[in-house]
């Protein structure tokens, strides 16, 4: 039997945000075939949003860029794990992006190093690409 990498990408964006166009450049760059869906439209539930969490920590899952955080009016200590995926399925702003799904298995975050090995690419690491730039026009974070 010949192994098949996955060469397609499930990615689940906030629409319009600059930083998801560049991750998606960066992975059409390499050939990669993306199905692009909206993270705040989709009807999360807990066992579906966790399985995107496995082995992070509430911080890391956790958009940095959400306007509840940098207004201050969401505050992590005051979650747990638990009422922190329920806030997230009630306010998916707060959900860190994208969310990605290649074949089974499913990521939070653009972590180059691990989807060049999920892909079989070499992909590099370019500047800001995890970033959310004061000069991108992106509202709602």
């Amino acid at each position: 039997m010949v192994f098949t990498p996955h060469r397609r990408i499930v990615f689940y964006e906030k629409t319009g945000c600059s930083g998801n166009a560049r991750q998606k450049a960066l992975l059409r760059e390499y050939g990669i075939e993306i199905e692009v869906r909206s993270l705040l439209e989709t009807p999360w539930d807990k066992p579906t949003l966790e399985a995107f969490f496995e082995g992070l920590t509430p911080r890391e899952m956790l958009n940095p860029f959400a306007p509840q955080l940098k207004d201050g009016t969401f505050q992590l200590a005051e979650y747990t794990r638990e009422s922190l995926l329920e806030a997230m399925i009630r306010t998916p702003i707060l959900i860190r992006r994208p969310l990605l799904q290649i074949g089974d298995v499913k990521l939070c975050g653009f972590d180059i190093a691990r989807l060049n090995e999920l892909l079989h690419v070499t992909m590099p690491v370019p500047e800001n690409i995890n970033a959310c730039l004061s000069s991108d026009a992106c509202n709602n974070a």
